[in-house]
């Protein structure tokens, strides 16, 4: 039987139990109780009722649920975490909690077995999308096999997404947009060495980007998305004086996506793009979203403006995924000092992205 997303809940992992992960979880239950409304957290007891009682401090602790289907999640109780405990190999009974602010093999594999549940439930229409708290790199790493073939999220999505589908990673390509009410960045490449991602501007990889872009937001905005693009060079190769990556692959993919009906700028200078696309009060940006080349060129001026509410979305899966835009942040777990907005905005997005109407 399909259902429709309205009548799907949201999963929510929990993210790294070292980090703040489950701290800015309990405060978005506790705080944005209308966002929430209808998500459930894919994680483990004992981590949530430490986090409930790390941000509660001196107040009432907020109680957790314990759910038997993702289902249940839509007739919690308010006022409630609902969880859905995850059956993890890492999870032994009578073992000491996770210290806070350390790479942790634990952490690792139950935040690992976290979002294959939930990765796999919605592929199998159960959840209308999955939003991720963050994990440590390191400690999916150091969690073994399956995990320490994956530098994160993105790319552990994408091969459970291509599994499902009977295809290899290569048949399936997605790509990581960073988003705030400011400004949108779409990026070429993700988590790989900067040398490695100068080798990944080429024409195929380029062109791909565009029109995953151009699909995604099409979705999202009701009508084709404006992309500008971020030359590779300075001043986006100046004619060919500072390199010729602008001319030989980055125009050539440019030409023919707008061959194909996409609205897409040539090669833009990538010191003046992202200013030329930022949208403030009143004013709208000149694009829609940026085309940066690489990881640091297109997240630098997106967590600039401020990673409180910015958000990770994938683009390209046969289902909705968004994130906070920040990490674990080990120095502050533990101490109830996290933020949670940006990953409200991530519950927000992922309701948007899955057709789902606003809570009231």
């Amino acid at each position: 039987m399909t259902h429709s997303p309205q009548s799907l809940p949201i999963a929510i992992t929990q993210g790294d139990a070292a980090g703040i992960g489950p701290e800015i979880i309990v405060k978005a239950f506790l705080d944005a109780p209308q966002q929430t409304r209808g998500c459930f957290v894919v994680g483990d007891l004992a981590t949530l009722r430490r986090a409930a009682k790390i941000v509660a401090g001196d107040a009432p602790v907020l109680p957790v649920a314990v759910l038997s289907s993702a289902q249940e999640a839509l007739d919690a109780p308010p006022r409630c975490i609902p969880l859905l405990q995850i059956a993890s190999s890492a999870l032994r009974e009578g073992a000491a909690p996770v210290p806070f602010g350390r790479v942790d093999a634990r952490a690792g594999q139950v935040a690992g077995d976290c979002v294959v549940w939930a990765a796999n439930a919605a592929l199998r229409g159960e959840v209308a999308a999955l939003v991720t708290a963050p994990l440590n790199k390191a400690a999916l790493a150091l969690a073994g096999a399956p995990y320490d073939a994956f530098p994160g999220h993105t790319e552990l999505l994408q091969s459970l997404a291509a599994a499902h589908a009977g295809q290899t990673v290569q048949q399936w390509p997605v790509r990581m947009m960073l988003a705030n009410d400011e400004l949108r960045v779409v990026l070429v490449s993700i988590h790989v060495s900067l040398r490695e991602a100068l080798q990944l501007v080429t024409y195929d990889q380029v062109l791909q980007t565009l029109l995953i872009t151009h699909r995604s937001l099409s979705a999202v905005l009701g009508r084709a998305p404006r992309i500008g693009v971020a030359g590779l060079n300075p001043h986006a190769g100046e004619g060919g004086l500072f390199g010729r990556e602008e001319l030989d692959v980055i125009l050539p993919a440019v030409q023919t996506a707008r061959a194909q009906g996409l609205q897409v700028s040539d090669p833009q200078p990538p010191d003046t793009v992202f200013m030329r696309a930022r949208a403030v009060p009143g004013q709208p940006g000149g694009f829609d979203v940026v085309l940066a080349m690489y990881h640091d060129q297109g997240l630098i001026p997106v967590k600039y403006l401020g990673v409180e509410q910015g958000v990770n979305v994938t683009l390209g899966l046969p289902l909705v995924r968004t994130s906070p835009d920040h990490g674990t942040a080990f120095d502050i777990a533990g101490s109830g000092r996290a933020d949670a907005s940006s990953l409200v905005q991530a519950i927000v997005m992922a309701r948007q992205l899955a057709g789902q109407s606003p809570q009231t």
